[in-house]
């Protein structure tokens, strides 16, 4: 399972080396180093999970939880040198779905991690194989047809992969290196530029006007993702 994990520490050297980890499991990272760039980001780019420290200037993390869970159902793993029963069950109770403490071996942290994704996929509905519609285009992943206010449009494999993907989870942002992971079974020496190539070819047949496109949006310095 590749996923988009936020890592939200203030210890640099600490930070970075989860980002490693995270990489060479096949996730996509990114790493902030205050509570109010976590929540900043988090809303912008709608993670799958959060690997987030208590203490950090600007705002705490339980802070950052208590904001995020009256906004959104992230996974979020808290992260703390504080050893109380205490401390532990306020983190809980404020949202959080797994705590640990420091320190903590790079191998246990990436078996909690797997752990929550897995659990989190046993319980997502069967999206897959469901109809989308989104703002007037309707995506059929086992028809592998597209429509555009009942029109039915071709779209080339590629192209149908990537608006399938973003259809499933409309106003999330998707990375290129994401995006390129549900095209990587139709074209192996798919680039993050041929992203771009498809999300353009896309807005051709999906937007009214392709250079105000209104549907598919670029995020910049992110990704795309699918408005509703």
């Amino acid at each position: 399972m590749c996923a988009q994990v936020l890592v939200a520490d203030d210890d640099l050297r600490h930070a970075e080396g989860i980002r490693r980890y995270l990489v060479a499991d096949g996730h996509q990272a990114v790493v902030v180093h205050d509570g109010r760039a976590a929540l900043e980001t988090a809303r912008q780019i709608r993670p799958d999970l959060l690997v987030l420290d208590v203490m950090m200037p600007r705002m705490d993390g339980l802070q950052v939880c208590r904001t995020l869970r009256q906004e959104s159902d992230v996974l979020v793993l808290m992260l703390t040198a504080r050893s109380t029963e205490a401390d532990l069950l306020l983190g809980l109770n404020l949202g959080a779905d797994d705590y640990l403490r420091k320190p903590f071996s790079p191998r246990e942290l990436m078996a909690r991690i797997r752990t929550l994704l897995r659990r989190a996929a046993r319980g997502a509905p069967p999206g897959l194989a469901e109809r989308r519609q989104v703002a007037g285009i309707g995506v059929d992943p086992v028809g592998h047809h597209v429509t555009v206010n009942g029109v039915q449009i071709e779209c080339t494999r590629g192209e149908f992969a990537i608006l399938a993907a973003l259809s499933e989870q409309p106003d999330r942002v998707f990375t290129r290196t994401q995006l390129l992971h549900h095209t990587r079974g139709i074209d192996r020496s798919s680039t993050e530029r041929t992203i771009d190539v498809h999300v353009m070819n896309l807005r051709r047949k999906i937007e009214d006007d392709p250079r105000r496109p209104a549907h598919l949006l670029t995020v910049h310095g992110v990704g795309y993702k699918l408005a509703p």
